[in-house]
């Protein structure tokens, strides 16, 4: 089906479909895996992102007044931790001259946020406080919607609609029907006192009744706004100071030279059997560490870091206040780093500016603050670049070469927090939750059982051995007792 337009494809989309098993998965999940519609779509969006250029549209490339207008850009997220892309429908005007350079922007923007987050959804929003006829462009919003129903497969949560005039109601009637019966209950259609059941008062401006004081402009592009974390890469000077260095020790300590995944199942193993041993000598409560275990991996040209995408903390009531982030340098140079995040105030991060060495891991301590407690909204960013192996690695090296460095040689990778809100126990904990998993992710669920497998296992094995060693005892007393019945038989026989 596909094979026989290739010519109407863009390469690197053949190439990409044939490796990303999870951009297939949301072809099949927005077409109900219905084969032949999937196709159909598949079809329709690669010839679509070929006639756009969709793959090579850069920020260079496009005219500089489209950025400067501000009608759209991504900033802020929703309650459910989504990002959020913005229409300031009052910054847009019809211009059929103008119109395929603002969709071009449009895709821009999508093909900018797909790559960097991995396909993960967004919540579009449709700021139409202070808009009138002038502003009305039907062509320009069915475009803004056939992305997400027909180019962009799950990649749409909800769209918020904040203050539509009522002039655009027999419009909106007609976007109903762009989306379609399975979409139509994402349309949010909301005002300055319910917006905020979609979207908290921090990531709102003020004229919606939120708190944000973020102002549009450009250069250079919008994006989050990533800052240094407490606890640069010196002590840490909080109350739980003591706990930490403690803690800090132990990972440490526990960081071996083995492969990255066999690294951290041996943590995970070494953790068990170190709270076996304790219960059996010591008989006293271990106090299970904080930081948690990374589970998945990003594999980066430069770096592979664990987790993959989410940093588990708990709220309030849980108070799992740390997660542990693991570095691996798959190249053959020193590798730098910094690490980044959207909340500065809350986070200490240690190191947050730093090197690893070649085929080398190091883990990082992310910790909460204070009382300060974790949020969906929060993202944390992890910048990574080659040195040259001249080059030194202490505080005013790197420095300098952050400096220095091209963007263009910059790794970058971002990772959001998960927060669990239940601090109900887990029955598949052990030692009150020793890998400090929250137990309803079903992925994380999943591992736990296969850890208690894992042991299971062993004791099966070893089970095995003391039931073939006991079958093999009782095989040599039998040949015993033959051997000795045999020889009082031959006296026996030899006396008579």
């Amino acid at each position: 089906y596909l094979l026989g337009k290739s010519d109407k494809y863009d390469a690197r989309d053949v190439e990409r479909l044939q490796q990303d098993d999870k951009w297939v998965e949301n072809y099949l999940i927005w077409r109900h895996d219905v084969v032949d519609d999937t196709l159909k779509m598949i079809d329709e969006s690669f010839q679509w992102r070929k006639d756009y250029t969709v793959n090579d549209l850069t920020e260079s490339v496009l005219p500089k007044w489209l950025f400067e207008n501000g009608s759209l850009f991504l900033h802020g997220y929703d309650k459910e931790g989504y990002k959020l892309f913005w229409f300031r429908v009052k910054h847009h005007t019809r211009d059929p001259k103008q119109q395929l350079e603002k969709k071009k922007l449009v895709a821009f923007w999508l093909e900018h946020y797909a790559k960097r987050d991995h396909g993960k959804p967004l919540t579009v929003v449709f700021d139409m406080s202070e808009t009138g006829i002038s502003h009305i462009d039907l062509d320009f919003v069915r475009f803004i919607v056939s992305c997400f129903t027909d180019y962009y497969p799950n990649f749409l949560t909800k769209i918020v609609i904040f203050e539509m005039p009522w002039i655009m109601n027999a419009a909106f009637k007609i976007v109903k029907g762009w989306l379609g019966p399975d979409a139509i209950s994402m349309l949010k259609f909301t005002n300055k006192s319910d917006v905020q059941e979609y979207i908290s008062g921090e990531y709102l401006p003020p004229h919606m009744g939120g708190t944000d004081s973020f102002k549009y402009s450009y250069p250079p592009l919008v994006d989050d706004d990533f800052q240094t974390p407490l606890c640069e890469n010196g002590p840490i000077t909080s109350e739980d100071e003591h706990e930490s260095k403690e803690e800090i020790d132990v990972d440490t300590k526990e960081t071996g030279e083995l492969n990255e995944e066999q690294n951290l199942n041996q943590k995970k193993m070494n953790s068990i059997e170190q709270i076996s041993k304790s219960e059996e000598t010591d008989k006293t409560e271990i106090k299970p560490k904080n930081a948690k275990k990374a589970l998945t991996t990003f594999k980066g040209p430069l770096l592979h870091i664990s987790p993959a995408e989410e940093l588990y903390f708990g709220s309030k009531e849980t108070g799992e206040k740390k997660c542990l982030i693991v570095l691996t340098n798959v190249t053959k140079n020193i590798v730098a780093f910094k690490v980044r995040t959207t909340a500065p105030e809350k986070y200490r991060v240690k190191p947050s500016n730093s090197s690893c060495e070649p085929g080398t891991s190091l883990d990082i301590i992310v910790s909460l603050h204070g009382g300060f407690a974790a949020s969906l909204q929060d993202r944390f960013l992890i910048m990574a670049a080659e040195m040259d192996q001249s080059s030194g690695a202490g505080v005013p090296e790197l420095t300098q070469f952050w400096k220095e460095v091209p963007r263009t040689k910059v790794m970058e990778h971002r990772l959001r927090c998960h927060v669990v809100e239940s601090s109900k126990p887990s029955s598949l904990t052990l030692k009150d939750n020793t890998f400090n998993i929250p137990a309803k992710n079903n992925e994380d669920l999943h591992i736990q059982l296969t850890r208690l497998l894992q042991i299971n296992k062993r004791l099966q094995e070893q089970i095995e051995r003391c039931l073939w060693f006991q079958q093999l005892s009782v095989v040599i007393s039998l040949l015993s007792v033959t051997v000795v019945a045999f020889c009082f038989y031959l006296a026996y026989t030899q006396r008579s």
